[in-house]
């Protein structure tokens, strides 16, 4: 069943919002904290390979996404895209899966701050508190996540522009700090570093299946780039314009991953790296401070870090927030989450719960948020291969649906989509495939279906045929036109049933004459 209405969001997102929403989603932490992971294991230009071959199977992907949300610019992304194909069933199972990787991330980053503030002030732990798996969990690292998690959720609820101003500044900062070191590698590195560190494996076998293990790797990296689609209804840019921009920010992403392992292994040789991996564990920042001499220069990468966290977290509570709203408009949670704040225009309660989520997440500790995003990387994953799915469904499906951006060879396209998202999920469930969910991350999965398949039973009971119903979004001019349509109908029936009457009338003054 569908409906029609207008957009009740306010369109304030511009191309250049698409773009640093996007790059800023995937420019995390993780290339400051794992490049040296990336290195040891595919080599430094075996890692920068694997980065790129991890893009273009992105890239794929992203073509799928850039069509169907220039076809259908509505709040949900994916829900609507694979409604739209695959009906109600296939719409809820893609739509949660994406909203798991969503919060996974958010709750993730809200651990990962405090534990960078940790690096750069030592002393900053206080009020040992207790311990999870093995992490130590203090009142002023608890503090700080809680605090912030408060204020991203504030800035969420206060309006979509309010958020992409912060995530502007941010990235803006993210991109200065990681220029920085690609430029000061490329003046103080040396050649002799790369020496033994090129490729990992001892023959070309082995040195391939080290650059697979990298790639295999990468789609939690880029995971961000399908924040777009979630808040199209409230883009204010010509709907060609967004797959592009969409598009160039996965290119972006990839290059920014590559320079700096390259960067970082053109600075630090194989020695230096272990030792840093040993130490800090931030091997990048190492490498920053060696290129400029100067540890003060580590900690400056650092806080480019930690901006990278926040623009993680505000994307993905921008992504998450709208993909719940679109379930609840389609009635396959509780309606109450499609709540829109009167103001700000913002999914207020939808916004409520991940920011609570995110509140809460600290308590469990670092370990066992890291398998937590672990089973949201593969509840991505999963989606992009439905979604490329649909892609394919609604070229057969609805080939004359209106498509400002059509993607040329579609058969080839959706087929590497499918493909290289299927692989994906293979390879996170394959053991010893270097992706592999470990029993834990198995549960933290297992049990998001399992609350998935209570919602989507209660809710089926509740709201009975309007379960799964979708609500399409038509233009202020349509809903004019219709409305005008409307209008004159009504105006034809009052005119028919007047004609109808006073003929009635007529006939029985007639017939009392006779």
């Amino acid at each position: 069943m569908e409906n029609k209405k207008t957009s009740e969001f306010d369109k304030v997102f511009s191309a250049w919002d698409i773009l640093v929403i996007a790059f800023g989603a995937m420019i995390g932490w993780g290339w400051v904290v794992s490049s040296g992971d990336w290195i040891t294991k595919g080599g430094v230009l075996g890692a920068a390979l694997g980065f790129a071959i991890g893009g273009v199977m992105i890239f794929f992907i992203g073509l799928t996404y850039a069509e169907l949300t220039a076809a259908m610019p509505q709040c949900g992304g994916e829900h609507v895209f694979s409604h739209r194909a695959m009906g109600p069933v296939g719409s809820f199972i893609c739509t949660w899966a994406i909203v798991l990787g969503y919060v996974s991330v958010v709750c993730f980053e809200a651990c990962a701050l405090p534990t960078i503030i940790t690096y750069i002030y030592p002393g900053f732990l206080k009020g040992y508190l207790y311990s999870v798996a093995g992490f130590d969990i203090y009142a002023s690292w608890l503090a700080v996540a809680i605090i912030m998690s408060l204020l991203i959720t504030y800035i969420n609820i206060r309006g979509a522009k309010t958020a992409a101003v912060l995530q502007t500044v941010l990235t803006v900062i993210i991109g200065g700090v990681g220029i920085l070191l690609i430029v000061a590698s490329v003046v103080t590195g040396d050649t002799s570093n790369l020496d033994g560190q090129l490729f990992m494996g001892g023959d070309k076998l082995a040195s391939f299946k080290a650059v697979i293990a990298v790639a295999v790797t990468t789609p939690f990296f880029f995971i961000g780039f399908d924040v777009i689609p979630q808040a199209a209804e409230e883009i204010n840019v010509p709907l060609k314009k967004i797959g592009t921009m969409m598009l160039f920010s996965i290119v972006m992403a990839v290059t920014f991953y590559a320079l700096v392992i390259l960067a970082v292994g053109y600075v630090l040789n194989h020695t230096e790296i272990e030792n840093a991996m040993s130490g800090s564990g931030l091997v990048t920042a190492d490498a920053m401070a060696k290129a400029f001499n100067s540890s003060v220069m580590s900690k400056v990468l650092i806080v480019g870090g930690m901006c990278g966290i926040v623009t993680s977290w505000n994307s993905f509570m921008i992504g998450g927030s709208r993909a719940m709203y679109s379930m609840a408009e389609s009635y396959m949670i509780p309606k109450v989450f499609a709540k829109l704040h009167p103001k700000y225009k913002t999914p207020i309660n939808s916004l409520y719960l991940i920011g609570l989520l995110s509140c809460l997440a600290p308590l469990a500790g670092r370990r066992m948020l890291v398998w937590i995003s672990d089973a949201g990387n593969f509840g991505c994953c999963l989606a992009y291969c439905m979604v490329s799915i649909s892609f394919l469904i609604l070229r057969k499906k609805e080939p004359d649906m209106p498509r400002p951006y059509k993607v040329g060879p579609y058969k080839f396209v959706g087929a590497m989509a499918v493909i290289m998202s299927g692989f994906m999920i293979v390879m996170y469930m394959i053991p010893n495939s270097g992706a592999a969910l470990v029993w834990q991350e198995w549960a933290m999965a297992g049990g998001w279906c399992v609350l998935g398949a209570i919602f989507f039973v209660v809710c089926k009971l509740k709201y009975k045929e309007d379960f799964g119903s979708l609500v399409e979004v038509i233009s202020d001019e349509d809903a004019a036109a219709l409305q005008s349509s409307d209008e004159e109908i009504n105006a034809a029936l009052d005119a028919a049933i007047d004609a109808a009457i006073n003929s009635v009338l007529e006939r029985e003054y007639i017939g009392s004459l006779l």
